[in-house]
């Protein structure tokens, strides 16, 4: 099916009736006239009734919507400016905005050795071997993407499988989850990695046996290998953050809530957004790395934003353990396949609560990493200190919105927590289906009863802020979606420790990713619904994701995406 676009600009004399003596009230029409006007679409809101058919924009902003009942096209606009769009019965929600992902790794997975996918050690091993036969020796190769929790192996791989494909260059794989890294001996040795090589706060060197590197290094070790990392020129950030942003708005994306950001590119995401280079929305919690400059302006003059306003910074981005596929996780309790392992712990209390402290008195928000039910407990508790120790009246925001990234282990007593603390649960579905196949191997099924609980944290009141992760995950809304109210793999399977009953209904799940997602970036009064005063900020599928069996809703096909009004994708 074809989804027409219909432009008619109305020229000198080329309608007559421009030059007849109704020519003023023909102007007038002309004058009054929307940029946009969409037609023959079924058009939801964001409680998941279907609002409309019809609507207009003009500067951006949904200036009209209106059922069948009134008006059924855009005729009455067919001689005058406006940008007409057929949609031949395609279905337009709010636009859908991943809560949590990271722009820069978005566009760099385009750009490097991509290891998504790989079936096995084995596959792993043909791909860096193709990559190294074309790269000089001694120079590093690098790829991400690899997750093992599949794998035929069931291990994670090592330094010796990468020296049987690459003896002299240095190798550094990232798992997908990004909080670890295998790399090969030649790195080790380039690194001066040794047996007696003490690993640094918030990190581990895993050893064999015999007491000997391994090649795997969890969070903060991999900063032991910083120096090998390729050099990541202007040029290539450039490159990536511009193909990052087609990428999400052919997937349909109107937005990205981007975590982790440097600092140091703030500037360019702007400048990219205000030449027409980058065109999803970009809401940036940043690294507290180089960022002292960036908060002292927003403490002084809030939010930085872009000359076009579709890029935001106004947060800080931490992180208090690991993440639970490579045991990096903060546990209240031993790791069921670890038992002498709890977990690490990536900050320390001492240094970040002078600034969660801070933060409230300037109107910062805070976005924490939190995976485990220990790290996730010590969040809550944390984020309770600092909001007792700076009350509302001290405070630039009173009600700070902030926000724990992940929120995928609770203890039970925690969930109601988030509620009554006013914290965003900001949780990404596609972990669940993913973590589920190994979950149970790590923390056991009693464990897993507040893993992954969102309909537990719904229930009790709380926000849920949906997003991917990608890199670490696809970065696909009909993935996340499918995710949020199926609650199994992306092939129907789940079992009992897959705890169905947390899954979510069809208008929550469009909630957490439109309505809820502008919520966590105070964003509410002008995004994440359809009606008039509201951005004009559309996803488009050609199927209609609230009604079709659930598992056709990874079939369904972004048709467009439309953010100010602009059409930033077509299929």
């Amino acid at each position: 099916m074809k989804y027409g676009i219909s432009i008619l600009a109305l020229g000198t004399c080329l309608v007559l009736a421009a030059c007849g003596p109704n020519a003023k009230e023909d102007k007038s029409v002309t004058n009054n006239a929307p940029d946009l006007c969409i037609q023959n679409a079924i058009i939801y809101s964001a409680n998941g009734n279907v609002q409309a058919d019809v609507l207009t924009v003009n500067d951006g902003i949904i200036t009209f919507a209106n059922l069948p009942k009134n008006t059924s096209n855009c005729s009455q606009y067919e001689s005058t400016t406006t940008k007409i769009v057929d949609l031949q019965g395609a279905y337009l929600y709010p636009g859908f905005v991943d809560s949590h992902a990271h722009l820069l790794g978005i566009g760099l997975r385009e750009m490097t050795l991509n290891l998504e996918g790989t079936a096995s050690i084995k596959t792993m091993l043909e791909a860096v071997a193709a990559e190294v036969a074309k790269t000089p020796k001694g120079e590093t190769v690098y790829g991400r993407g690899w997750i093992e929790t599949h794998w035929p192996e069931e291990r994670f791989p090592s330094r010796q499988d990468l020296d049987a494909v690459s003896p002299d260059n240095p190798v550094l794989l990232q798992r997908a989850d990004g909080h670890a890294m295998v790399v090969n001996s030649a790195a080790l040795k380039a690194a001066n990695i040794t047996k007696g090589t003490k690993p640094p706060f918030g990190g581990d060197i895993l050893h064999d046996d015999d007491d000997l590197p391994t090649g795997m290094l969890i969070d903060h070790a991999m900063n032991l290998i910083k120096d090998l990392m390729p050099t990541l020129t202007s040029a290539r950030k450039e490159a990536a953050y511009i193909k990052a942003s087609e990428v999400y708005a052919a997937y349909g994306w109107t937005g990205i809530q981007s975590m982790s950001v440097d600092a140091n590119d703030i500037g360019l995401i702007e400048r990219l957004s205000d030449e027409g280079k980058l065109k999803i929305r970009v809401y940036n919690a940043v690294d507290m790395q180089d960022a002292e400059d960036l908060v002292k302006n927003i403490a002084a003059n809030g939010p930085q934003t872009s000359k076009n306003g579709r890029i935001t910074t106004r947060g800080l981005k931490f992180y208090i353990d690991g993440a639970l596929g490579s045991r990096g996780a903060a546990l209240l309790a031993p790791y069921e396949d670890d038992p002498e392992n709890t977990g690490l712990f990536l900050v320390k209390k001492e240094y970040i609560m002078p600034i969660f402290e801070q933060s409230l008195r300037d109107g910062i928000q805070i976005s924490t990493h939190a995976i485990g039910d220990r790290a996730n407990q010590l969040m809550l508790d944390w984020y309770e200190e600092a909001f007792a120790a700076v009350p509302e009246s001290e405070r630039k925001i009173a009600k700070p919105r902030w926000r724990n990234e992940h929120s995928q282990i609770l203890d039970l007593a925690d969930i109601p927590r988030y509620s009554d603390l006013g914290v965003i649960a900001s949780m990404q579905p596609s972990h669940a289906i993913g973590d589920l196949y190994f979950a149970n191997k790590r923390i056991g099924k009693d464990r897993l009863a507040g893993g992954y609980a969102w309909r537990s944290l719904i229930d009790s009141g709380a926000i849920i802020a949906g997003g991917s992760d990608a890199p670490v995950e696809r970065g696909d809304p009909r993935i996340e979606f499918y995710a949020a109210v199926a609650r199994k793999s992306l092939d129907g399977y789940s079992d009992e420790n897959w705890f169905a009953n947390e899954k979510v209904t069809r208008v929550e799940a469009l909630k957490m990713f439109t309505e809820w997602a502008a919520y966590a970036a105070f964003e509410e009064g002008v995004a994440g619904k359809i009606e008039p005063g509201m951005r004009a900020d559309f996803t488009v599928f050609d199927k209609d994701i609230m009604t079709i069996p659930e598992a056709d809703i990874l079939k369904v096909e972004p048709v467009m995406t439309i953010v100010d009004g602009e059409i930033i994708y077509k299929k």
